[in-house]
């Protein structure tokens, strides 16, 4: 058995056991979100796209919390490694429970990635994100979002083929207005995100991760198991 055959078994029961035990909870303490990146370049230019499509779930499957859609054309300034990105998404977001009700957002964002090595195997990455958002039934808002991840792989000192490695990450969104309307008020502190996954690197081009996630926000807090695909072309 090739150690891409025991991986994809491996995954597939671990994944397989997290959906059982989150279903035996209450839907409402865990969700899941299944996730596919892709980055590509322009041939040898400093051009090129990355996006992202997510399907969230207020459970397992079956009542949508967002499908979000997300792309953008992205800027490498020549001898660095940054990363710029000026894109678009589109989100619809789903009321929890057997309401059909959803609410529809457009968002124009900027984005710099600024990847950092430290010492021999951990792997860090900045990304610094800034919205503007068009909700609906809501006055214009802006939201600043930093993130920093560490991926540290386990029996390769890069991400080679047959890798794998540890994926963390902590997020924090800040609010740009607190007034949306109507007499509504959001905080200042919008929400914080906190991972930990296992990943694989299938080949140069593909990376799975399966990870948890908790989101915290000043209501509430709520874990979310995470199924991702990340692909470069």
């Amino acid at each position: 058995m090739t150690k891409t055959v025991r991986f994809l078994f491996i995954f597939s029961f671990f994944t397989i056991v997290s959906l059982q035990k989150a279903q035996a909870q209450n839907p409402n303490q865990m969700g899941a979100w299944y996730m596919y990146f892709y980055d590509a370049q322009f041939k040898e230019s400093q051009f090129g796209v990355q996006g992202d499509i997510q399907y969230r779930n207020w459970n397992i499957i079956g009542d949508l919390e967002q499908l979000l859609l997300r792309s953008g054309f992205t800027y490498r300034p020549k001898n660095t490694t940054v990363k710029l990105t000026l894109g678009y998404a589109h989100i619809t977001t789903g009321d929890l429970g057997e309401s059909d009700k959803s609410v529809t957002e457009s968002r124009i964002y900027q984005e710099a990635l600024l990847p950092q090595k430290v010492g021999g195997r951990i792997y860090l990455t900045h990304r610094f994100r800034y919205e503007q958002r068009f909700v609906e039934n809501q006055d214009f808002r802006t939201r600043y979002r930093y993130n920093l991840f560490m991926n540290i792989p386990f029996n390769n000192k890069t991400f080679e083929k047959n890798t794998f490695y540890a994926a963390l990450y902590n997020e924090l969104f800040i609010n740009g207005q607190q007034d949306i309307g109507d007499g509504r008020t959001v905080e200042f502190f919008d929400r914080n995100r906190t991972y930990l996954g296992l990943g694989f690197v299938l080949n140069p081009k593909i990376k799975f991760q399966l990870g948890w996630m908790n989101q915290k926000t000043n209501a509430l807090g709520k874990g979310q198991l995470q199924v991702s695909m990340h692909h470069k072309f």
